[in-house]
């Protein structure tokens, strides 16, 4: 291997419970009722447009006018006074810091940007911060990936991807990239790993040192 593509919510920052608490509160308000769990199964993965779509299907109408750009505020006002890594993600990242690396995520620029400021990361990564908003189509589409790998000027097949999400793992694996499933944030269920498994990851795994028990072997073969 010789790039690391992190997905973002979940894997880095501990952000999909707190973004979904606030989402289920909004859909609930729209007369959907609507707890973590479901929007957490319902919205996870999906970019800003098809979060609205989704919303709109379930509750028969368009969203209100001002919907999105009050729920992107209240998130990320959520985000600046709760959100937290997920744990050992910034060790990792230091202790891999020879190789290239890069954030590929579904997420609006604008959010990731705000989080990784709160998160005192926005300098590690630097440019390499690609938003799902710069590509044609979103995950499980690889578009995201390889235009991460091409950014980061590594081949596809010697990347490695960490992500929480089964549209995620499907992505990585369509780019022709290993995956590893990470399954340590707070939103993660029981069964998580299975469907990390199922969606084509090559491993699943519930920490950030397990995560380098596989890396550090993996960097270390010769091309």
């Amino acid at each position: 291997m010789r790039g690391l593509i992190f997905d973002f919510d979940g894997v880095i920052a501990d952000s999909e419970a707190l973004a979904n608490t606030v989402l289920a509160e909004a859909v609930t308000a729209l007369g959907l009722p609507t707890t973590l769990d479901d929007s957490l199964t319902r919205y996870v993965g999906k970019r800003a447009a098809e979060v609205i779509a989704a919303i709109e299907s379930g509750v028969g109408r368009p969203v209100p006018d001002g919907f999105a750009e009050a729920l992107l505020a209240a998130t990320l006002e959520r985000f600046r006074i709760d959100l937290r890594e997920v744990d050992g993600a910034r060790a990792f990242i230091v202790r891999y810091a020879s190789l290239p690396r890069g954030i590929a995520s579904s997420s609006s620029m604008e959010r990731l940007r705000l989080c990784l400021d709160v998160l005192g990361l926005a300098e590690i990564f630097g440019d390499n911060v690609f938003s799902a908003d710069m590509v044609p189509r979103g995950k499980p589409a690889p578009d995201i990936f390889l235009l991460a790998a091409e950014r980061m000027r590594v081949a596809p097949a010697l990347c490695l991807v960490i992500e929480d999400s089964p549209g995620g793992v499907r992505a990585g694996a369509a780019a022709g990239m290993t995956v590893i499933g990470l399954c340590a944030g707070s939103h993660v269920r029981d069964g998580h790993a299975e469907r990390l498994l199922e969606a084509g990851a090559a491993y699943a795994v519930a920490s950030w040192d397990e995560v380098a028990a596989i890396v550090t072997p993996l960097i270390a073969m010769p091309a």
